[in-house]
C-alpha cells in the first residue's frame, strides 16, 4: 500500500482568502502547491509569488538572451539566412520534437529562410541526428542545420558535420552529458575549462557545434532550466525577432544583416512587428502542448505557458490543429491539460510510432481544410490502433513479471526483452509496468539492425540517467533524463545490463514505497458545486501543478458497477459519516482494489458490492471532487485516486 503524506504547510491562508476573493480551502491549496520547505515558507508563498500564481502572463516569462549561446546562436541564424544559406531544421519524433519543429520551420521563414526539416525515423534513424541525416544533408545541397529537442548528446555527429564544412546550432532541453572527474583530472587547467561544473566533480561535455542551446547547461543565468525543446525553439526565434528589430551590430557576427537592417525602411520594420507579434500569440499555443506531452513540471514560466496555450487555442488560425481538435470531438474553449496529455498528445506521438513524425508536421504545415481533415483522421486512426498494441505488449510484460514474483526474484531494477513488441510503444510499456510495480522499468525490443532498443521510466528516488551513464560502454546510443531514457545495446549486452543495474541498485524498501501527496482531510460534505468551480483557479493541471487531492476516512461502499471497454474503471454509489451519499468513480488497477476488498472483507462481500446490496465495507480514501454533466444535469463526482 501507499504512504499517505498529508501536507502541513503554513502560510497566512485567510489573508490570501480575503485578497483574491476565494475560500479557506483554495487559499491553502495555493500555499501547498507553491512552499517547498518550512525553512522557506514565507518567500515561497510572499503576495509577489502567489499573485504571479493567480495572474501569471507572458509579461513574467524569463529572458532568453541569459541561456548560454542564445544571442551567439541567433546571430549565427540571421547571418546563415542573409547568406542566403540552405538551413535544415532537425527535430524528433515526439510531439516535443514535433511541436519544436514546427515552430522553427515556420519561424525561420518568416524571417525569409530557406529552411526545411527532417524528423528521424525511429526504426531507421533512430533518436535525434545522426550520421546518416548528416550525410544526406550535404547530399541535398545543405550547408546549415538547426536542432530542436536534440543535438545535446550528438559529439561524434556533429563533429563529423563541422569537418565536412556545415555550420551547426543545437537548440536542446536534455541532460548535458558529463563524465567524472577523478582526482587525477583535477588540474587547474581542468577546473578553469569552460565546461567543468565548479558546483561537482563533473566536466560537461558539449558538442563542437558552432552555438550549443540548452538551459540545463551549467553556464549561462537562465533562472529556470526545466523547459521543453519547443520553449527553447520559441524563445530563439524570439531573440531572433530583437535582434532583427535592433538591427544591432556586434563582434562583426552579423554586420551584413544589420546594416540591412538599418537601411529598412520603417514600414517594413513595422510589417515584421505586426507579423512576428502574430507568429508568437499562435506558436506559443504550440509551445504549451509541447510542455504538457513532454511532462514538464506546470512551475514558474511553463505554468503560464500552458495557461496562455489553453487561452488562445480556441482562437487558433492552425488548421490542422482545429481538424484534430475536430476530429477527437473536443470543444476547444473548454481544453485543459487532460486534452493536451492524453487525447491530441497520443495523436501526434502515433505517427512517429507506427508511421513517420513527419506526418504530424505536415499536418500543422498544412493549409488546406481538406487535406488537414484527411491527415487528423489518419492520426486518430493510428493512436487508436496504438492502443490497441501498447495493451497486449503490457499484458506480456506484466506476465513476465509476475513470473519473476512467483519465484521470489522481484528485481529492483525491471529488465525486460519482447522482441515481438513494437519498438515505437517501449516507453508507453516502460511507464505502465513502472506504475504497476513502482520499480525502474527498462522495457527492450528487437531493433532492426539486428541489435536491441528501448525505453526507460523511473521513479522519484532512481537518477535513471546517471545510473544508465555508469553502464554507457553497453551501449550503441543512449540518453535521457532522470525520470527517463531511451537507449541501444547489442542484444548480447541485454543479462549484463540487467545484472549490472541490479547489483549497483542501493535502493531500500522504503524507497519503492509509493508516496500520494494529500493537500488535507476535508469531508466530502465540503466538496460544493462552488469549492469546485474555484478550483479552475488553480490551473492548468499536471506535474509539478497537481489536481486537489483529500482524504476521508471510513467511507461506506452501498452499491458499484464495472464500466469500461475493457473493464478497466469502477463506478460506486459511496455514503460518509453523515449519511449523504455520492457518485464516485475509480480508473486505476481494478485487479489490485478488487484483491484489496476481497482481503479485507471477502469475496462474498465484493460479489454482493457489485450485485447492488452492500453497505458493510468501509475504506479511507484519498480523492479529488469533479462535477460530473450528465443530460443538461451537474453533480458533485468523487473520483477516488487511492485507498486504504
Amino acid at each position: 500500500m501507499a504512504k499517505w503524506m498529508i501536507a502541513n504547510k503554513k502560510a497566512d491562508f485567510d489573508g490570501i482568502a480575503a485578497k483574491y476573493g476565494i475560500s479557506n480551502i483554495t487559499a491553502r491549496l495555493i500555499a501547498n502547491r507553491l512552499i517547498n520547505s518550512r525553512e522557506t515558507e514565507k518567500e515561497d508563498c510572499s503576495k509577489e509569488k502567489v499573485d504571479a500564481y493567480l495572474n501569471g502572463n507572458v509579461s513574467m516569462l524569463h529572458d532568453p538572451f541569459k541561456m548560454a549561446d542564445m544571442e551567439k546562436g541567433a546571430r549565427i541564424m540571421l547571418s546563415r539566412i542573409a547568406a542566403g544559406a540552405r538551413i535544415r531544421v532537425i527535430g524528433d519524433y515526439d510531439v516535443d520534437g514535433i511541436c519544436s519543429s514546427y515552430i522553427l520551420v515556420d519561424g525561420l521563414r518568416m524571417f525569409g529562410a530557406d529552411v526545411d526539416c527532417v524528423l528521424p525515423d525511429r526504426i531507421k534513424d533512430g533518436y535525434g541526428l545522426s550520421v546518416k541525416l548528416v550525410d544526406a544533408a550535404i547530399e541535398d545541397g545543405i550547408d546549415t542545420i538547426i536542432t530542436c529537442d536534440n543535438g545535446i548528446a550528438a559529439y561524434d555527429q556533429i563533429k563529423h558535420a563541422k569537418e565536412k564544412g556545415m555550420t551547426v546550432v543545437v537548440t536542446d532541453h536534455h541532460e548535458v552529458p558529463f563524465e567524472e572527474l577523478g582526482s587525477d583530472d583535477e588540474s587547474d587547467d581542468i577546473k578553469k575549462s569552460d565546461h567543468v561544473d565548479s558546483k561537482s566533480s563533473r566536466k560537461e561535455i558539449l558538442p563542437p557545434a558552432d552555438a550549443v542551446i540548452d538551459p540545463k547547461r551549467s553556464e549561462g543565468a537562465y533562472p529556470f532550466k526545466e523547459i521543453c525543446g519547443a520553449v527553447v525553439a520559441y524563445k530563439f526565434l524570439q531573440v531572433m525577432a530583437q535582434l532583427k528589430r535592433s538591427g544591432e551590430e556586434k563582434d562583426g557576427a552579423c554586420a551584413d544583416i544589420g546594416k540591412d537592417f538599418k537601411e529598412s525602411s520603417d514600414l517594413q520594420i513595422s510589417e515584421f512587428e505586426e507579423l512576428s507579434s502574430g507568429f508568437f500569440s499562435e506558436k506559443i499555443i504550440f509551445a504549451g502542448i509541447a510542455t504538457v506531452c513532454d511532462v514538464m513540471e506546470l512551475k514558474d514560466e511553463n505554468r503560464i505557458i500552458v495557461k496562455e496555450s489553453l487561452k488562445r487555442i480556441p482562437y487558433s488560425e492552425n488548421k490542422g490543429l482545429k481538424a484534430l481538435i475536430n476530429v477527437n470531438n473536443i470543444d476547444p474553449r473548454a481544453m485543459t491539460s487532460y486534452h493536451y496529455g492524453f487525447v491530441i498528445g497520443p495523436c501526434l506521438n502515433a505517427t512517429g510510432r507506427l508511421d513517420l513524425a513527419s506526418r504530424a508536421l505536415s499536418l500543422f504545415l498544412s493549409e488546406d481544410d481538406a487535406e488537414a481533415a484527411i491527415i487528423a483522421t489518419d492520426l486518430k486512426n493510428l493512436n487508436d490502433s496504438r492502443k490497441d498494441m501498447t495493451k497486449e505488449g503490457v499484458d506480456e510484460a506484466i506476465e513476465m513479471v509476475e513470473e519473476k514474483k512467483e519465484d521470489g526474484n522481484l528485481p529492483k531494477v525491471i529488465v525486460l526483452y519482447l522482441p515481438d513488441v513494437h519498438e515505437s510503444i517501449a516507453g508507453i510499456i516502460a511507464g505502465k509496468v513502472k506504475e504497476k510495480y513502482y520499480r525502474p522499468t527498462i522495457i527492450l525490443t528487437k531493433a532492426s539492425d539486428g541489435g536491441a532498443k528501448g525505453s526507460g521510466r523511473s521513479i522519484e528516488s532512481y537518477d535513471m540517467y546517471e545510473h544508465l551513464t555508469k553502464c554507457k560502454d553497453l551501449f550503441t546510443k543512449f540518453g535521457g533524463h532522470k525520470m527517463a531514457a531511451g537507449l541501444s545495446l547489442p542484444e548480447a549486452n541485454i543479462e549484463i545490463l540487467d545484472k549490472r543495474l541490479n547489483d549497483e541498485c542501493e535502493l531500500s524498501d522504503k524507497d519503492y514505497e509509493r508516496i500520494v501527496h494529500l493537500d488535507m482531510v476535508m469531508p466530502l460534505k465540503y466538496a460544493s458545486m462552488e469549492l469546485v468551480r474555484e478550483f479552475s483557479k488553480l490551473e492548468p493541471f499536471g506535474n509539478g501543478n497537481i489536481k486537489p487531492s483529500f482524504a476521508q476516512k471510513d467511507v461506506t461502499l452501498l452499491s458499484g458497477r464495472i464500466m469500461g471497454k475493457n473493464r478497466n474503471c469502477g463506478k460506486y454509489r459511496v455514503s460518509d459519516g453523515d449519511n449523504n451519499t455520492y457518485d464516485m468513480m475509480y480508473f486505476g488497477d481494478m485487479d489490485k482494489w478488487h484483491e484489496f476488498l476481497r482481503e479485507k472483507y471477502g469475496k462474498n462481500a465484493v460479489d454482493d458490492l457489485y450485485g447492488g446490496y452492500c453497505g458493510n465495507m468501509k475504506v479511507s480514501i484519498a480523492y479529488y471532487p469533479d462535477i460530473n454533466s450528465y443530460q443538461g444535469r451537474e453533480s458533485i463526482q468523487i473520483v477516488m485516486n487511492d485507498y486504504t
